[in-house]
């Protein structure tokens, strides 16, 4: 069962459902348990974390686990490992479950700025992290999300506005530094005649080709026209 539970600092703060890593919480249940005569068992249902209070003592098979005498989960120190669903069971009596989600730190983002044919795609580098979303600015107003990247135009960037991204998850934001983009240094597309280079190449190369065939067709005609008047001087004779 998911719990939505608020901050306690008696001991630690409690498990939300989103908690940032690094954090020391516990996971409350709906009534106590100070029966120490009782068996009680923690388990994580991704993977093999254990921690048992038996006999009045624990039992663990991971660090930074510890069941309080009120048969409360403390985390020391949580970390994304620590995500999913746990299982409380005590010995004859019906087990609980709860579902926790903790998450590391968004980072600060940079953006990186790569200009080509007078244009400009900026990317907001956040490295591995696939558990952020992705917000664009320009002049500190919101413009595009959960895309990495923003292609500008060349006339977007002769507005010669800032630029920045920003970063976040259910526990942290992260905005980047501001930059404005600039591609002097591009030479942008390459022109012909004052046309697109490849465009001008690919229409003087269907010119050249049809000029060809022009060519042979004339010569082939010319040649027809002497084969046949050799015929007639031949037939003369």
């Amino acid at each position: 069962r998911v719990r939505s539970l608020s901050l306690s600092f008696l001991l630690a703060e409690i498990c939300k459902t989103e908690l940032l890593e690094g954090t020391s919480c516990t996971l409350k249940l709906p009534t106590t348990n100070t029966d120490k005569s009782n068996e009680i068992k923690w388990a994580h249902t991704t993977s093999n974390a254990v921690i048992v209070r038996k006999n009045n003592k624990n039992k663990s098979n991971t660090r930074g686990l510890t069941i309080e005498d009120d048969g409360t989960l403390t985390f020391k120190s949580v970390s994304l490992k620590n995500t999913g669903k746990y299982t409380y069971t005590v010995f004859n009596a019906d087990g609980n479950n709860h579902h926790v989600s903790f998450r590391a730190k968004a980072p600060k983002p940079t953006v990186k700025i790569n200009c080509k044919d007078g244009d400009a795609t900026l990317t907001c580098d956040i490295r591995d992290r696939t558990d952020l979303t992705v917000s664009w600015y320009k002049d500190n107003i919101i413009q595009t999300e959960n895309n990495p990247k923003l292609l500008l135009t060349s006339a977007q960037i002769q507005e010669n506005k800032p630029h920045s991204c920003s970063v976040s998850n259910p526990v942290s934001y992260h905005q980047s530094d501001s930059v404005t983009v600039s591609c002097e240094g591009d030479p942008g597309p390459r022109k012909l005649f004052g046309f697109d280079f490849w465009i001008m190449v690919s229409i003087l190369a269907g010119s050249g080709a049809l000029l060809l065939l022009l060519i042979c067709v004339l010569l082939f005609s010319n040649q027809r026209k002497k084969h046949q008047k050799g015929k007639r001087c031949l037939h003369h004779l």
